[in-house]
């Protein structure tokens, strides 16, 4: 319960998710469509207008929320280079892709982001879903009896629970696999 309280707590102070779970009416009118993706590039002094033209075009077809981390001194082509996708938000796909970069280098300077990747449209909003778990609410949430939707922050990962005991059936869905451990309803009926 403890822990179930800190994730809340987290994801409040991302912005992420509201104080209570959301109806997936609401929810709906919330998200944006699964699939399609805008890359930004960020200005970083050591890529080229090349380099920013091939992140852009291999980066687009990933799924968002996503963020490319790259080891400065190593250069675009390296090992280090990492995209982290389909989380939650770009700032944990940022914490996701640098953890990776940093993992990967081998020296110089830290790893930075140079791209985010996001819905086409996008804009801040209450609740954010991963583009697989936007299309999960839209295609497989349902539309009787007591349904949840719970997400994990930091992995993006995520789980959908029906009927009784639908909380504790998403929030076990989401942690299983990769073990994600702060998972939290972001969304019930």
């Amino acid at each position: 319960m403890r822990l179930a309280m800190m994730t809340v707590a987290g994801l409040l102070a991302a912005g992420m998710v509201s104080a209570d779970p959301v109806p997936v009416r609401e929810a709906k009118r919330m998200l944006f469509a699964p699939g399609k993706a805008e890359v930004e590039i960020l200005p970083a002094n050591f890529l080229t207008d090349n380099d920013a033209k091939i992140l852009r075009m291999v980066v687009s077809e990933q799924p968002y929320y996503g963020a490319i981390a790259v080891a400065p001194d190593e250069g675009l082509a390296s090992e280090a280079t990492v995209a982290a996708a389909n989380h939650h938000t770009t700032e944990a796909a940022s914490a996701a892709a640098l953890a990776a970069c940093e993992a990967k280098r081998k020296g110089g300077r830290r790893c930075e982001i140079v791209g985010l990747i996001r819905p086409a449209g996008w804009s801040s909003r209450e609740l954010s879903l991963s583009s697989d778990a936007t299309r999960g609410l839209r295609e497989d949430y349902g539309t009787r009896g007591a349904r949840a939707l719970a997400i994990s922050a930091s992995t993006g990962r995520w789980g959908l629970g029906a009927g009784e005991g639908a909380a504790e059936t998403a929030i076990a869905a989401c942690a299983a696999g990769k073990g994600a451990q702060d998972c939290a309803i972001a969304v019930a009926d």
